[in-house]
């Protein structure tokens, strides 16, 4: 039985654009066992994925806070150790930064990434002991698909899957949409306004609004948003498998380029994407569900652009 690590540490959105190729694999290798080295806020979610067998977590953003203190360097000491300790037939480095590529070094292995053309930080591919090329035009899905087969002898082929099951989350009973505002950088935000503006539309249709949030700056941005509309609620900050169950259960969702709207998409959940500062046709939503796809690096779409995309996904 063959044993693949794969390293796919963060953001959400590249944890949820690797699932695919995690599928892919097991079918590929159906007696194979997959582990996944996950930055430790995304590793209830990765758990969801029904071919992962053991999950590593890692604490990157948590320990570049206070580096250099003894707690810190004795937690990443100890977090080597167990990465190293295990010996695997594959490694398979997806993340392409030269942390990951430092982390595929320390794992024992048959180490394949990017080569140094095709990859975010060329340095990186100097740790590898198999580089792939893969072009940078590729949607990032596809790119994790690609790489993935290279390295473990197979061809992509059919739609992605990411996994994750709608079926296995069943609703709550209650008529509700989740608008997703909230994203770590500031060119892919909609306006406060805008959100209002449709907030407003949906509750006068008889719908209840979700706004999670994830940092307090984010539950600050819910709570201005939702203080004009009648039927918003804001949840409490709940891990990502609990933030999953609120998502599949959604009528339809809205939300800009972020993490949380790419799970919807993987959940197959209906719902609006809007682009304001990145480009739909490298990180777009992907999934089985009805996606639509509005602006664009540079180019928010208006309410009324996105009121009319809305009512198609109701009718």
């Amino acid at each position: 039985m063959a044993d693949i690590l794969f390293i796919k540490t963060s953001s959400l959105g590249d944890v949820i654009h690797h699932m695919p190729a995690l599928t892919e694999a097991r079918e590929a290798q159906p007696d194979a066992r997959f582990t996944w080295l996950v930055e430790e806020a995304f590793a209830p979610l990765v758990r969801l994925h029904p071919a992962v067998s053991e999950v590593i977590p890692v604490a990157w953003r948590r320990w570049r806070k206070s580096l250099y203190t003894p707690a810190t360097l004795v937690e990443i000491a100890s977090s080597l150790r167990t990465i190293h300790g295990h010996s695997y037939d594959v490694v398979v480095d997806s993340q392409g930064l030269l942390r990951s590529g430092i982390i595929a070094r320390v794992a024992q292995g048959s180490r394949h990434g990017y080569d140094a053309a095709s990859i975010r930080e060329p340095l990186a591919s100097a740790f590898y002991d198999v580089r792939h090329k893969v072009s940078r035009e590729l949607h990032a899905v596809e790119r994790n698909r690609i790489l993935s087969g290279q390295a473990l002898g197979y061809a992509p082929r059919g739609t992605p899957d990411f996994g994750l099951d709608r079926a296995r989350f069943p609703p709550a009973g209650e008529r509700y949409a989740v608008l997703l505002h909230a994203t770590a950088r500031l060119e892919k935000q909609w306006p406060e306004a805008n959100w209002v503006a449709l907030g407003k539309i949906l509750a006068g249709q008889g719908i209840d609004l979700m706004l999670p949030w994830g940092t307090d700056a984010e539950r600050a941005r819910s709570g201005r948003i939702a203080a004009p509309l009648p039927r918003a609620r804001i949840p409490e900050r709940a891990p990502l498998d609990a933030v999953a169950w609120l998502i599949a259960g959604a009528q339809f969702v809205v939300g800009v380029d972020t993490g949380l709207l790419h799970l919807a998409a993987a959940l197959g959940v209906p719902l609006v994407a809007i682009f304001a500062g990145s480009k739909p046709g490298l990180t777009g939503p992907v999934g089985r569900g009805p996606i639509t796809v509005l602006g664009a690096e540079g180019s928010p779409p208006s309410v009324g652009d996105v009121r009319a995309a809305v009512e198609k996904l109701a009718r």
